[in-house]
């Protein structure tokens, strides 16, 4: 009997051992951290769970530590960006400005785009022969007479993109008019852009502004092809949160597009696209929009009206260079648009100059005189009582329009800067200009 009890108690102890032993090494395998080591984060796991009411089996084994971690990570991220935004001015949902997305170096695009374009010779093959030609070769030498922060960048970069967004906020713009060709368009010295947009469009949801159309001239546009092309953007951007839509005076919700070089198609044919009247007319039908036209000549006004177009832009950032862009010119354009039911949307600009790439071109420089041109430019739109206002532009480097922040360089190749004034001088113009038109229009609508 005693040697029962003794083999008993030795039992006993041999199987708390074997527990003691098993709880040890379960322990060592549980890491200290994991998101099921404590109450509060088993709550937050299941909370997720729920959420996201059905979360297949497949996901089951990922690590809910990292996706903690991923989850923490992300909102920190966003409350950081909305903390950005509220130190930005309020975007400026009547300030438009046109934006390019043709640039391209070897890191994104496997070689320059743009930035390498051609010196283009005069028409008249006498002239053409005192300048330069050839091709500018990036990256100290590139298209441009003015050089830009960011260096001779990708359009595809989505870290220029979202410094790009940054610098609009700071501006106060709130819509962004890209340049647009149809898929497997292109101009005559880049590549095809329209993939862009997607990104284009989320990195700008993420600092609330819009994007708007700006239709090129491509080869083979007429009024069919159009209709096509807005029946692409519609159905394939239309719902984005980021796409710009604009509440006419009949109150629809349209869209809004910008058609360059729309007088190279005449009124007839715009017609047949723009008029009520016509039997594939895009009126009243889901791809119905606002369509602005280019004023150049002051004849173009009487064909845009018989065109059936919804208003009218100037696009040219050079004074006196066309009717349109002539800014003696835009209190009688104004009362014509208002006569006949048109928008006016003067364009204005910070300066011109394309020396870098139209060597013969210096009568349509326009200095900017440290920012007194840009300044100049906003008064006079705004004398004008415009329904928008279009900047031109910010980034066209190639005629020095640009806003975008530019630095000095030097080289051997001879750039103009900003100096004395920091880069961002013409964002924060631009910003002051905002805030005044702003206040302008609440005081004309009262």
């Amino acid at each position: 009997m005693a040697r029962f009890r003794r083999k008993s108690c030795v039992t006993l102890i041999a199987l708390v051992l074997l527990v003691l032993i098993i709880t040890v090494v379960l322990k060592s395998l549980t890491p200290e951290d994991s998101a099921f080591s404590s109450p509060v984060a088993i709550e937050l796991f299941q909370g997720k769970k729920n959420d996201n009411q059905i979360r297949r089996d497949d996901k089951a084994d990922s690590k809910p530590d990292q996706t903690q971690m991923n989850e923490s990570a992300h909102s920190d991220k966003d409350e950081e960006l909305q903390a950005a935004l509220r130190k930005f001015p309020p975007p400026n949902y009547y300030l438009h400005v046109f934006y390019y997305t043709w640039y391209g170096n070897p890191k994104f695009d496997s070689k320059y785009i743009h930035w390498d374009h051609p010196q283009l010779p005069h028409w008249d093959s006498k002239v053409a022969q005192g300048y330069p030609q050839g091709r500018h070769i990036p990256p100290d030498d590139i298209g441009s007479n003015f050089y830009p922060a960011l260096g001779p960048y990708s359009s595809r970069d989505p870290s220029v993109i979202e410094a790009h967004m940054q610098q609009l906020r700071t501006a106060a713009i709130g819509v962004l008019v890209v340049s647009w060709y149809p898929p497997n368009e292109k101009d005559d010295n880049g590549e095809p852009t329209d993939d862009i947009v997607p990104l284009l469009l989320e990195t700008a949801h993420k600092y609330h502004i819009k994007v708007a159309f700006h239709i090129e001239p491509y080869k083979g546009r007429d009024e069919a092809n159009v209709y096509t092309n807005v029946k692409y953007i519609i159905e394939k951007y239309g719902e984005h949160p980021a796409f710009f839509k604009y509440r006419t005076n009949t109150g629809k919700l349209l869209p809004l597009f910008y058609v360059y070089d729309s007088y190279l198609m005449n009124s007839e044919q715009w017609a047949k696209l723009l008029k009520h009247t016509e039997s594939n007319s895009i009126r009243d039908t889901p791809y119905d929009s606002v369509f602005i036209a280019l004023l150049v000549e002051e004849k173009h006004k009487r064909d845009i009206l018989t065109a059936g177009f919804d208003g009218i832009y100037t696009y040219f950032a050079t004074n006196g260079f066309s009717y349109g862009s002539t800014q003696r010119n835009w209190d009688s354009i104004k009362a014509f648009c208002e006569d006949n039911d048109l928008l006016f949307i003067p364009s204005v600009g910070p300066g011109y100059i394309d020396t870098s790439v139209r060597p013969w071109n210096f009568q349509n420089t326009r200095n900017r005189i440290n920012g007194k041109y840009y300044e100049t430019s906003l008064s006079a739109a705004l004398e004008a009582r415009p329904d928008f206002i279009s900047i031109t532009s910010f980034n066209e480097w190639h005629e020095g329009t640009q806003i975008e922040m530019a630095i000095p360089k030097t080289s051997h190749t001879v750039y103009l800067d900003y100096l004395p004034n920091k880069p961002s001088i013409y964002l924060e113009i631009t910003r002051k200009w905002a805030a005044i038109f702003g206040g302008e229009r609440r005081k004309w609508q009262e």
